[in-house]
């Protein structure tokens, strides 16, 4: 039986630790993602571009195409993919389209069809989304970010009481990686005090070596999906 991870943003950052993770305990991947990573033989990559949200359903129904429900094990997806987008007070910020269809429409989208597609599987269903504590604790700078990820948080427990109603439904979990060393983090680095004004802290996690590595928060994400005591709609931090 097949085991099947579908992820979104998985050619870098952590999106690229959770596929090195799920590859070594064997599962089939598929990431969806803006560029490809060469590094990966192993992983069917589809380059898309996740904040044009027109055709998303119509590309994972294309994804579901390869499956054959009934050797089929376990389904994941993965919500990883998501931006920063432009960091600075509200009124200055040029792209808050452009983001919350990222962070936002797109794995409500995805959700939508990946539960409609996958909604006489008798199989183990999961979703998880990759969540930020942005979520639930302002940070000046950070408006259209961490307003598109509570709205992900409160996706995920409104869809896990849907979910519960329904015979071999879906799980759905969100997941705060907490501050990992990728991309975003040189992002946020690259700010100024008067556009961001916790950038100190940033600063300081990474001159003290003290930001997580993408790798160890794949497996982390790995061994929480695995998790079957988890409740349904529940928001976890990795070191958790």
């Amino acid at each position: 039986m097949n085991k099947i991870l579908i992820i979104t943003g998985g050619s870098k950052g952590i999106g690229k630790g959770i596929i090195e993770a799920y590859l070594s305990e064997g599962y089939e991947v598929f990431s969806i993602s803006r560029t490809s990573n060469k590094e990966f033989k192993d992983v069917t990559q589809i380059e898309f571009d996740l904040s044009k949200t027109d055709g998303i359903a119509a590309l994972l129904t294309g994804v579901f195409e390869n499956f054959k429900s009934t050797e089929v094990e376990k389904i994941t997806l993965i919500n990883n993919a998501g931006t920063l987008g432009q960091i600075g007070k509200i009124e200055a910020i040029a792209d808050i389209e452009k983001t919350v269809q990222l962070n936002t429409v797109a794995p409500l989208i995805l959700t939508s069809t990946f539960i409609s597609l996958a909604k006489n599987w008798v199989c183990e269903k999961k979703i998880i989304n990759i969540s930020s504590g942005a979520a639930y604790k302002p940070y000046y700078g950070w408006s259209i970010y961490g307003a598109t990820k509570a709205a992900i948080d409160m996706m995920t427990k409104t869809v896990a009481v849907e979910q519960d109603n329904v015979e071999n439904g879906v799980k759905i979990i969100a997941i705060y990686p907490g501050v990992v060393d990728t991309a975003m983090q040189a992002q946020i680095r690259q700010s100024d005090k008067e556009s961001f004004a916790n950038i100190d802290r940033f600063l300081g996690l990474k001159a003290t070596n003290s930001l997580a590595n993408a790798a160890t928060v794949g497996r982390q994400i790995f061994a929480i999906d695995q998790d079957s005591g988890i409740e349904n709609g529940a928001l976890i931090r990795v070191e958790e």
